[in-house]
Formats: C-alpha cells, sequence, structure tokens
C-alpha cells in the first residue's frame, strides 16, 4: 500500500484526523525533507520510520525502499508541505512503483494545498483555470510570461521570495489583475489585490514582507 498523504503548508492544525492515522500505523514514511517532516512528526509525536525521497532520488534510491512494498507494507509518501505531486517529485515514485510492482494499491490522502487554498480566496471564476507550478528561472521563462499576460483564464504559479520581485517586475506592464499569497496559513499570512506593479511598490517599500513562499493568480 502506498499512501500519498496532504500535510500543512504552514499551521501544523491544517492536518487531517485521517492523514495523522496513516502517518502513525505506517511502516515507513518518505519525505522530501526529513527535518522539515520531523517537526510535524515531533508535534503529533508520531515515531514512524522516515526517510528522503526527494527531486534528485532515482531508481537506485528506489531499490532501497523496494523491500517494503514487495512484503505488503504501508508505505506513506509526503512533499515539505501540502499535497505531494504538485511541484515536487512524488510523481517519480508512483511512477516507480506502478511500473514494478502493480498490484500496490496507490491510495490518495486528501488534504492541504496552496494552490487549492488560493483558488478558494480568489473571489473571482475558478471553473476553469491553467497553473503552472513554479517558473523556470531562466530558460522559458519570458514565454511564460507572454503567455501568462495574454491567457483568458486564470493563471496561478509558485514563486519564491528570490524571485517574487522578478516576477511582478515582468508583469508590471500587465493590467490584469493579480492575488498574491505570502506565507499562506502561517502567522504572517497577507494577501495582496490589485495590478502588478502596485503590488510590486508595497512589497518593496517594506523589504520584510519579502519572505516565504508566494502563490500568484493573475486573473483573465
Amino acid at each position: 500500500m502506498l499512501y500519498i498523504v496532504s500535510t500543512p503548508i504552514g499551521n501544523l492544525s491544517d492536518i487531517t484526523l485521517r492523514a495523522l492515522e496513516i502517518l502513525k500505523q505506517a511502516d515507513l514514511v518518505l519525505a522530501e525533507d526529513t527535518r522539515v517532516t520531523k517537526k510535524l512528526f515531533n508535534h503529533y509525536d508520531i515515531n514512524t520510520r522516515l526517510i528522503s525521497w526527494h527531486q534528485h532520488s532515482e531508481l537506485k534510491d528506489f531499490a532501497k525502499i523496494k523491500d517494503y512494498f514487495a512484503g505488503n507494507k504501508e508505505v506513506a509518501l509526503v512533499t515539505d508541505a501540502g499535497t505531494p505531486g504538485i511541484s515536487d517529485p512524488g510523481g517519480k515514485l508512483i511512477e516507480f512503483v506502478l511500473k514494478e510492482f502493480p498490484a500496490v494499491k496507490i491510495v490518495p490522502i486528501p488534504g492541504p494545498s496552496a494552490l487549492t487554498a488560493m483558488v478558494a480566496i480568489a473571489g473571482v471564476a475558478m471553473d476553469k483555470f491553467l497553473f503552472l507550478g513554479y517558473l523556470p528561472h531562466k530558460k522559458g521563462r519570458e514565454t511564460l510570461i507572454r503567455e501568462i499576460k495574454a491567457s483568458k483564464i486564470p493563471v496561478i504559479f509558485f514563486e519564491s521570495v528570490h524571485r517574487i520581485e522578478k516576477a511582478l517586475g515582468q508583469l508590471a506592464d500587465c493590467d490584469k489583475k493579480l492575488i498574491v499569497g505570502r506565507e499562506l496559513t502561517k502567522t504572517f499570512e497577507t494577501i495582496y489585490r490589485g495590478q502588478a506593479k502596485d503590488i510590486l511598490v508595497e512589497l518593496q517599500a517594506d523589504k520584510t514582507k519579502i519572505k516565504g513562499e508566494f502563490v500568484v493568480l493573475v486573473n483573465k
């Protein structure tokens, strides 16, 4: 059994009862960064064995955990925050399991996601939208920016603290309205609404606000 478990994106109270049950009963938990997941484990007194599974993991790494699937053990996959598979390497593990152990049941344990959190507070029609994950640092970035500006449906993407100013600057000549979520569900959660140029000015006026992870929604 392979459980794909959603974990909090910030506030540890956002985890579901079912997720806690699975993480406690599993024989093994694979985590993107064990140091991050250990904080969650300590908070909820979870003592399940924890090993890493991240973007650089390959088939040779999968070989180390094959015995768990071969022995019908329960394995859970978590990411640092949110739902595995959304802009993280969760899909690679599932691909390996489907290939090597097609009989293993793969079970989603739904829960928090920065993507759905942004959709929930958008206040605009979101029956159809485009999600781009993290924009590339260089190659292909300009092309995507042009596509975002021309899109006929809302576009959502993630951006790091290191590139949020760059992203807003690239969208500054666009008259579309944006919603920018900073530190969603955390103590200093902030939602900005307006044109990119205005949000950029607000962030640059107080550099202490430029921290954490950002979710950007560009309206159609």
